[in-house]
């Protein structure tokens, strides 16, 4: 386990990269806060889908809207977070999330306990969601217990208006 040491994030600090759909800012990852959390930030383009439909088994994810406005699918229930509000998605529950504005929008992603960033790394590196090969994506997600729908995606577009790819920002 990391040392935790005191340390001020700019809103420059992190590596930033693109999951394909969303960008990815990493700000504080799990060995720096003792694996009991991480911390990145998502920009999303306008109307950009997040993600497939997809469930975690490990980690809860608390997002708090920054900029624009953020809808979220979780269960059967739809949320519409603007700024200030925070999303909790907890572990085990079907969920995805979108820009569901024209503009740009951004939110800083707690995920808890810590790991899940790794997920968003290695997803970084493989060119993200849409250009990954689908064995290996689907490695990735079985190594991070994860559960994704990729079969959902067309009908949340339809729902939401949303495009998938989006585009970074």
């Amino acid at each position: 386990m990391g040392a935790t040491t005191a340390r001020l994030v700019s809103p420059h600090d992190g590596t930033a990269g693109f999951l394909g759909s969303i960008g990815v800012r990493f700000m504080i990852d799990g060995e720096e806060a003792g694996e009991r959390f991480s911390l990145v930030e998502h920009p999303m383009s306008a109307r950009a889908l997040a993600a497939p439909l997809h469930r975690h088994t490990r980690e809860d994810e608390y997002s708090y809207v920054t900029e624009g406005r953020v809808g979220a699918l979780l269960g059967d229930e739809v949320l519409i977070g603007e700024p200030g509000d925070l999303i909790f998605k907890p572990r085990n529950q079907w969920h995805t999330f979108w820009n569901a504005g024209e503009e740009p929008a951004r939110l800083l992603e707690i995920i808890s306990p810590a790991g899940f960033e790794r997920f968003f790394a290695e997803l970084v590196d493989l060119g993200g969601v849409t250009q990954a090969d689908p064995q290996t994506l689907a490695e990735l997600c079985a190594r991070y217990e994860l559960e994704m729908n990729p079969d959902s995606v067309p009908e949340l577009l339809q729902r939401f208006e949303l495009r998938f790819p989006g585009e970074p920002i």
